[in-house]
Order: C-alpha cells, then structure tokens, then sequence
C-alpha cells in the first residue's frame, strides 16, 4: 500500500520532494524516505533535486492501480463518481466565477460579490463530504482528501482566500482536483475520456 501511495503521490504533484510525499500520504517521514529509497533503487523514481516518475514507474503504478480496482465493485464506483460529477459541475462553476466577473479576470475589488460566491462553498463541500465517505470504505487509502479539503476551507473561511485555488500549496482547488483525478482512475476512466465528456476540470 506504502508503494502505491507514494507512486501517486509523485504522479499527482509531479516533480516533488519526500517531505512533500509524506504530507500528501499522510505518512510517517521515515515511512516515506524507506519507501523511496526502495522505489529508487527499483527504478521506479528518479530522484535529484526533485522526486519523479521513471517510465518504469509509471508502469508500476498503472498495474498497482489496477489491482486496486479489482478489488473494488465497479458499479459502486461508478455511482460514487456520478455523485462526484453532479457536485464538481458546481465547484467548477464557482471556481470560474471566483476567476471571472463579467466576462473579465476578476479583480477582487468588490467585496459583496467575492463573499457571495465564496459562501456557495460550504454547501458544496457538504456534498462533497459523503461522497469521499462512500469511496473511502472501498478504497481507505483516499481517507486523506476529507480532512485536506476541510484544512483548505477553514483557511478560506478565516479569510486567507488564496487557499480557494492557489495552485502549488493543498488550496481546496489543488486537493479537489487530485481527488477528482483519483475517482477517474478508480472508474478506469481517463482525464481525455472525461474532458470529452466536460466532465474534467
């Protein structure tokens, strides 16, 4: 399990540090440094300044996933992530808005409109929460996303806005769509697929 989470965790961020891993997994970081030293000396990641995958790695972590998957009802899977899709049209709509006022970038200098658009987010992490509840009794190790997207919206909500969508810290954007990038896999469905459909982000 340790392999996999940290296989994603490199995939998911990119090109990363262990320290990095060890957050994103919720992991010891002892844990997690035996974990890449072994997966190093496999050859599955290629670490310098940063921590990344090898092409060998990725063909690992593509046949760990897909272990995964079967162990998991696929039709439950798919109706969890029917009820993801319903909710992340919304935080997709409220991302752009927060981004956009009027067709144009959104300077954050009317204050009435930023508030009634960050005030549609509790009502979407309320949906969200049971979602995350249902994946996580078949697949625990996606246990982390509840609590990264609760410490991301506490931060909102006490008015550090940039913990809506700043993309290289655990914004609720950035976990949001590291969570929707995992129910995609978890559905043995791809990014393309789910763009095509509008379904991506």
């Amino acid at each position: 399990m340790i392999e996999l989470k940290v296989l994603q965790a490199v995939r998911l961020k990119g090109r990363t540090t262990s320290a990095d891993i060890a957050t994103t997994v919720g992991e010891g970081s002892d844990t997690v440094e035996a974990a890449v030293t072994t997966s190093v000396a496999s050859g599955h990641l290629i670490e310098g300044k940063t921590i990344r995958l090898s092409p060998e790695g990725r063909t690992r972590l593509s046949e760990l996933l897909e272990a995964e998957r079967q162990s998991v009802d696929p039709e439950a899977i798919s109706a969890i992530y029917d009820k993801f899709r319903d909710v992340n049209a919304e935080f997709k709509a409220l991302v752009s808005d927060w981004q956009l006022k009027d067709g144009v970038p959104n300077t954050h200098d009317d204050e009435k409109y930023d508030a009634a658009v960050l005030s549609r987010l509790d009502d979407v992490h309320r949906q969200v929460t049971p979602v995350i509840a249902d994946v996580v009794t078949m697949i625990p190790r996606l246990a982390g996303y509840s609590e990264k997207l609760e410490t991301a919206l506490a931060k909102v909500r006490a008015g550090d806005t940039v913990w809506l969508t700043r993309p290289i810290v655990d914004s609720y954007h950035t976990v949001w769509f590291e969570l929707h990038e995992e129910l995609i896999l978890a559905a043995g469905l791809t990014r393309e697929e789910e763009a095509r459909a509008g379904h991506a982000q």
